[in-house]
């Protein structure tokens, strides 16, 4: 089959390699870039727990001298390895879903067990630092890196993909979503996925592609990209 992955080539090379290795084509196109943003240094170590709804929000953040001991919820299994990964022993994941993370915090830390800590993206789809400020947590937000589309693609890419459209495509995120729409339109490809399965993280990121016509649409977590070939 010929498969297109979407994230950034340090997120899924490893998945090129293994669906290579299979038997499969694979084309790579990054939807989206992520680029570090400056922020104000803090003592991580003054606060209790730190909240991750992005491993980018990981990846951007300056590690040396954190207590890795100390409180780590995640948004999800993707960020959850990462942040074990990246040292830190006490990590505790939702599924997915912010508003999931915001009833595991809710369970898992007292408001009286100290300030939390919440490093995230530029755009954010749900406050989760208001919200908690609301239920009486003490809670400061830091904004690490912003996310560009990547809309200007290689003419001969576009080419490949008009000859050869992928049987399946990988798609992370709404913002990934976004930009996969806004090319398929721009080099009007709109008509061109109907024999194509869709494979998506979470509803919302689906949504975003409804208008186009495709074979079917999978809903998956981080890890089941293999587990996915099998049912197409």
């Amino acid at each position: 089959m010929h498969i297109l992955l979407t994230r950034p080539l340090e997120d899924c090379s490893d998945l090129i390699i293994k669906f290579k290795e299979l038997g499969h084509t694979v084309s790579h196109l990054p939807l989206i870039k992520i680029k570090k943003m400056q922020y104000e240094e803090i003592n991580i170590n003054d606060f209790a727990a730190i909240i991750f709804t992005s491993s980018n929000s990981i990846k951007c953040l300056n590690l040396d001298n954190i207590n890795k001991t100390l409180k780590c919820f995640c948004v999800g299994s993707t960020t959850e390895k990462f942040a074990r990964a990246s040292g830190f022993q006490n990590v505790i994941a939702a599924d997915g879903n912010v508003r999931a993370l915001k009833e595991l915090i809710l369970q898992n830390h007292d408001k009286k067990d100290g300030k939390i800590l919440y490093v995230s993206g530029e755009l954010i789809s749900f406050d989760l630092d208001k919200d908690l400020s609301n239920e009486g947590y003490e809670i400061i937000r830091i904004i690490n890196y912003s996310v560009e589309h990547n809309n200007e693609i290689k003419d001969d890419f576009i080419e490949m993909l008009k000859n050869n459209i992928p049987d399946i495509v990988y798609v992370y995120s709404e913002n990934s979503s976004k930009s996969f729409l806004n090319i398929i339109k721009k080099y009007q490809l709109i008509d061109s996925w109907m024999n194509t399965n869709l494979m998506c993280i979470g509803e919302k990121t689906s949504s975003v592609l409804n208008e186009v016509k495709w074979k079917k649409i999978f809903l998956f977590s981080p890890g089941e990209e293999e587990f996915l070939l099998y049912k197409v």
